[in-house]
């Protein structure tokens, strides 16, 4: 009986061995301002490597542009239409108490599943420190860093007063280093995590602060950058009266808040320095795969919540349906993948994040998710792939919903469009500043799209 006994254990030791880690990465507000999504002038060496490892999703669309509602669709694989989740004031489980979350699935699933720094909404930098409207049902183990950048928000330039501090564009050189920082913490304590042995395979949401407002990094990651080589976007003349007026509503002061062309700059230089910080923390912890021997055992999602405007269209932040509000970040590494391509240039949605990661880890995909598994790209990124992105959002009591093809972008404002349509040619025009809605020659573009259109959303 001893023997049997042994070898059963033994048995279960090398399944469970077998079993890969997930390390599950969001970064708050980072758009595609990165080294490997062809901006040269950003500093971002360690996601750039992480790109080269795994599948860099080029065109990775979010479900609705705003921290709350995106991370409820990515974490519970649903549309925010049934999540019913459409402002950063409302939990999730308000509207669907029995939810399957994706760390719950893993929980479920014999992973021992900890979270580290902000993966569901929390309001930042208000809730750093705290859980905020986490969600229990989720977690064996929850860790919440605070750094000094929380205790020093009193130092802060501050160029838009009227707003509150989540929203307000304001910077800060830090003093000190990158681990008296929260988002260093956040680093230390997944390393720490890393570190413990367990009979249990391991699920981690490591989720980072910046570079969402107050953009806070130490001053070298400042120091990277020039202001004399840090331009404001610059904006047609009469572009307000070219657009949809409520394509232009995220931004109510516009354009860019009323900041100065300075301001504007020294505030996108910051945003810039973030992102460097950030990527700096996510090289130590590659570093610490590499060396532990665990990065060969470890699928990797590294994802931004929503895309994020730096003065494009005069805007500032989130909450627009333009490709920089939309589009964000997504990579995907699993070791145990080979592929000669890296860069994936079809349409992808971050409601495909739960699937995708779930048919990774051998897992079963629930049968209720509105997005479906990328495993087919990432084993072939140049596969064909004909689905479209669908996002959505309702700024100032006027809803949004558009829709994302290779080519096209097509924007609804109000019931039917009552209050403005707008479309996109991506191919002659990627920074979206020619409105061709309803001209010569685009009846039946938009005949197809306004279709597509209906089918995500049926009366």
């Amino acid at each position: 009986m001893k023997f049997f006994a042994f070898l059963s254990c033994l048995v279960f030791s090398v399944a469970n061995a077998a079993q890969p880690n997930v390390l599950f990465i969001a970064v708050d507000d980072l758009n595609c301002r990165l080294g490997c999504y062809g901006f040269d002038h950003i500093v971002s060496p360690n996601i750039d490597k992480l790109a080269k490892r795994g599948v860099r999703f080029d065109r990775a669309y979010c479900q609705y542009p705003s921290c709350g509602p995106s991370r409820a669709s990515v974490l519970s694989g649903l549309r925010p239409d049934t999540t019913g989740i459409v402002s950063n004031k409302i939990n999730f489980r308000e509207h669907l108490p029995n939810a399957l979350t994706l760390p719950q699935h893993f929980r479920k699933n014999g992973y021992h599943v900890a979270r580290v720094g902000k993966i569901y909404h929390q309001d930042n930098p208000t809730h750093i420190g705290t859980s905020g409207p986490d969600d229990p049902e989720s977690w064996d183990e929850v860790i919440n860093p605070r750094g000094r950048d929380k205790d020093e928000e009193d130092q802060l330039r501050v160029y838009t007063p009227q707003l509150p501090l989540p929203d307000q564009m304001c910077y800060l050189k830090a003093e000190g280093s990158d681990h008296e920082q929260t988002d260093g913490k956040v680093t230390d304590e997944t390393i720490r995590l890393l570190k413990q042995k367990r009979e249990k395979p391991l699920f981690i949401g490591m989720g980072f602060y910046r570079p969402h407002i107050p953009y806070i990094a130490p001053k070298k990651y400042f120091d990277l950058y020039s202001y004399e080589k840090t331009p404001l976007p610059g904006i047609p003349e009469n572009y307000r009266s070219m657009v949809p007026s409520a394509a232009l509503a995220s931004t109510p002061e516009w354009p860019n808040f009323g900041t100065t062309e300075r301001e504007a700059r020294e505030c996108i230089l910051a945003y810039d320095a973030c992102i460097s910080f950030v990527d700096a923390q996510v090289g130590r912890l590659l570093d610490f795969l590499d060396k532990s021997g665990q990065a060969d055992n470890t699928i990797i999602v590294l994802w931004g919540d929503h895309g994020y405007h730096l003065g494009e269209h005069g805007l500032w932040r989130k909450n627009s349906l333009f490709e920089e509000s939309m589009r964000a970040p997504l990579i995907v590494v699993d070791p145990r993948i080979s592929s000669p391509v890296s860069d994936c240039e079809r349409v992808v949605e971050f409601v495909d994040i739960f699937p995708t990661v779930t048919e990774l880890a051998g897992l079963s995909i629930p049968d209720e998710l509105d997005g479906v598994s990328l495993v087919p790209l990432l084993k072939s990124p140049e596969a064909e792939w004909e689905r479209p992105a669908f996002s959505q959002v309702q700024f100032r009591q006027v809803s949004g919903r558009a829709v994302r093809t290779e080519r096209w972008r097509y924007v609804e404002w109000g019931e039917d469009g009552a209050a403005g349509v707008e479309l996109y040619d991506q191919n002659s025009d990627p920074q979206e500043m020619n409105n061709l809605a309803g001209k010569t020659g685009k009846g039946e573009v938009m005949a197809n799209l306004q279709k597509m259109l209906k089918s995500n959303w049926p009366d």
